[in-house]
């Protein structure tokens, strides 16, 4: 079964619905290329999808070992590449976790589960990734 399906609205927008439960994400193109930049661009959510994917496996870490990440924010800074085809070549990820005196033992686990995301692991290897933990 397909995961979603996409409509060319026109005006360089397109709305994306996830088939299982309906949900929408309409994204335009970015002002730097002939858009209108209203909505996430398609290169937004490639890097907005690593960071919501390291929260995911973090929260999945976190309900195994015990440990609350709830209130946990991440910063994405997508970076295009300055030279050759237009590209994604750095996503910056800052995540910002809640005053909770995690231990040296939790924030490995932390650190560990956001590196092996599957998202991670999707992204080419010429794709700098830059990640920060504010403990």
């Amino acid at each position: 079964m397909a995961t979603s399906k996409i409509t060319y609205n026109g005006g360089l927008r397109t709305t994306s619905v996830h088939l299982q439960s309906g949900t929408e994400i309409i994204t335009d193109a970015p002002v730097d290329n002939k858009g209108k930049g209203e909505a996430f661009s398609p290169t937004d959510l490639l890097a907005t999808s690593l960071g919501n994917c390291m929260l995911t496996i973090i929260g999945i870490a976190a309900n195994e070992h015990g440990f609350n990440i709830d209130g946990t924010t991440c910063e994405i800074t997508k970076i295009m590449a300055k030279e050759g085809p237009r590209r994604v070549s750095e996503i910056v990820v800052e995540f910002n976790f809640p005053a909770n005196d995690y231990s040296d033992k939790v924030k490995t686990i932390i650190e560990r589960s956001a590196h092996t995301c599957p998202v991670a692991y999707s992204i080419h290897p010429d794709i700098t990734k830059t990640v920060s933990f504010n403990y």
